[in-house]
């Protein structure tokens, strides 16, 4: 079975809150192997050096929204100032994605088309373009776990990542929140192999988060991730990739061994 090598990447509008982690899989075993904050240099500076000339599958898990709900686009396109929208709120300002999540795995993403997290997609969107101009190849994103090669990247969300595997995925944000965080780090634990020394998890929740995002990674990789049902929709909007609650009971892709 060959490797992948996995970056996790906590994106903000703020490069000094961007939280790195580079991971490596390899036969449904991932180590983490490095985990940093971009305060020092830009996030596609820190990626592109971890990357170098890589030969191996690297997939990137990127915690943003990477598109719009299609109908904010269809509604604004003719809109002026003042004339009625003809589609509802939730329509313009949620994608298909978002609701997937909250019916698989009961959390709420933030609407992109309508909060500050729009913000943090551009930012996540420019730092793909910044990453290939880097990189000089294309990094398009992954659709399936079996077609993975060359650079590849997917969008994910780590709270769902955490409640789909039991995990506390509330909570833990804020500074003094040490203990909670700690208690993520032990049920990381069990599912991923971590550094001995996980004080930069302790301290800071985009270092945390990062990590988190190696995980959906590795639930993508092994085939274990929810996929969208309209696949065209998905590819505009774009989508998040995570497990659902019960396993069986949802739509999966197809899990398939990766070649050789």
């Amino acid at each position: 079975m060959r490797e992948v090598t996995m970056i996790g990447l906590d994106c903000a509008t703020d490069d000094a809150n961007v939280g790195a982690a580079l991971g490596k899989w390899r036969e449904g075993s991932l180590s983490v192997q490095c985990v940093t904050l971009c305060d020092r240099f830009p996030p596609a500076a820190v990626v592109g050096g971890w990357l170098g000339k890589a030969d191996e599958p690297v997939l990137l898990a990127l915690d943003a929204p990477l598109g719009w709900p299609a109908p904010l686009a269809q509604t604004l396109v003719r809109h002026r100032a003042g004339d009625e929208l003809s589609a509802e709120a939730n329509q313009m300002f949620r994608r298909m994605t978002d609701h997937a999540i909250r019916k698989n795995v009961g959390k709420k993403p933030l609407d992109v088309g309508a909060d500050r997290i729009a913000r943090t997609a551009h930012a996540a969107l420019r730092f793909l373009a910044e990453l290939r101009s880097t990189l000089s190849r294309p990094v398009p994103l992954a659709w399936s776990a079996h077609a993975l090669e060359g650079t590849a990247a997917i969008e994910v969300y780590p709270a769902a990542t955490l409640s789909a595997h039991g995990i506390r995925s509330a909570g833990y944000k804020k500074r003094e929140h040490v203990a909670e965080r700690r208690e993520i780090i032990e049920a990381l634990r069990a599912r991923l192999e971590l550094p001995i020394d996980a004080g930069l998890l302790e301290k800071n929740a985009d270092a945390l988060d990062a990590v988190v995002c190696l995980l959906a990674a590795k639930d993508f990789v092994e085939g274990q991730s929810v996929s969208p049902h309209d696949a065209q929709l998905a590819e505009q909007e774009g989508w998040i990739w995570s497990r659902g609650r019960s396993l069986p009971n949802r739509r999966l892709q197809r899990t398939r061994k990766l070649p050789r």
